[in-house]
């Protein structure tokens, strides 16, 4: 059993590890093959077909086994590196660590919103972007969109609400359900609201640039936020021991979310894994 960190307390060698892992697998090709999957999987309310990625019970459970092929990816390379967490309602400013020239780099130059520091800049000659929305070939951030629409990242409040919830996940079981853990903490909301964006999804606006899409794998923080995302997963577990995946049977053929929702106990593509086989991680890693 191997231990994930939080990113604030890696080593300088621990950091140096884990970036070269990162672009050794770019190197060989395997990393843009991580951002097809998740491009491929992320299915929106308003397109027909199974969501299993996201505005889905499944949101936890999918990513749980994304990061545990992408860590195992690293591990290939160097039996030593594990995913690092950034607990984004603690390192909320640029400032912060994970963001300087020995890590991740920093946020964009303003005129493109190009990444021009750290070593995932595409100067630096290791980090193309192959798979995105525009042919630009570099990372972008705009870390807090300052400016004219600034934003920040959750509280510790606002994800304590989230936290709160005592049932896992809600009908309709997608970008709509009012409560629940689940959308509380994937953060879909009303575009109607103050804030349309809570927790996972606000981390996601508030980094910008390669975040803010399908493919935002891109940008290796994605790998740090959803190791949070599934940090926080276990501790809301611990918290409501008798709150379980729901839904915990197969939708009636009656239910106009049939086909479209995972339940416990039915394959998640596009592995063939159940959600009832990610719902705990013990004997293979563990949170520092």
């Amino acid at each position: 059993m191997y231990t994930r960190k939080n990113q604030r307390d890696l080593t300088a060698a621990e950091k140096r590890a884990f970036v070269s892992a990162v672009l050794e697998l770019k190197r060989r090709g395997d990393y843009d093959g991580f951002v097809r999957t998740h491009v491929e999987f992320y299915t929106p309310d308003g397109e027909t077909g199974l969501r299993s990625g996201h505005m889905a019970p499944t949101f936890f459970p999918w990513h749980r086994r994304f990061l545990l092929e992408f860590e195992q990816a690293l591990q290939s390379i160097d039996p030593k590196v594990s995913v690092p967490y950034w607990d984004w309602t603690v390192d909320n400013t640029p400032a912060a660590a994970l963001w300087r020239d020995d890590f991740l780099g920093g946020t964009g130059r303003e005129r493109d919103q190009q990444v021009m520091t750290g070593p995932f800049a595409y100067s630096a000659g290791n980090w193309t972007i192959r798979g995105n929305v525009t042919d630009d070939p570099f990372l972008t951030r705009n870390l807090g969109r300052p400016g004219r629409d600034p934003i920040a990242l959750p509280s510790k409040q606002e994800l304590e609400r989230a936290m709160s919830e005592s049932v896992y996940d809600v009908a309709p079981w997608n970008s709509t359900s009012a409560k629940g853990f689940r959308n509380g903490v994937e953060g879909w909301v009303k575009p109607t609201v103050d804030q349309p964006w809570r927790n996972h999804n606000r981390v996601h606006r508030w980094v910008g640039g390669e975040m803010l899409g399908a493919a935002s794998p891109n940008d290796p923080v994605f790998w740090l936020h959803h190791a949070f995302v599934d940090l926080v997963w276990d501790r809301w577990q611990a918290r409501h021991p008798k709150a379980g995946y729901l839904p915990a049977r197969k939708l009636p053929a009656s239910d106009e979310q049939a086909g479209r929702v995972i339940s416990l106990d039915e394959p998640m593509p596009p592995w063939n894994v159940k959600p009832s086989a990610m719902l705990s991680h013990a004997g293979t890693y563990r949170y520092a």
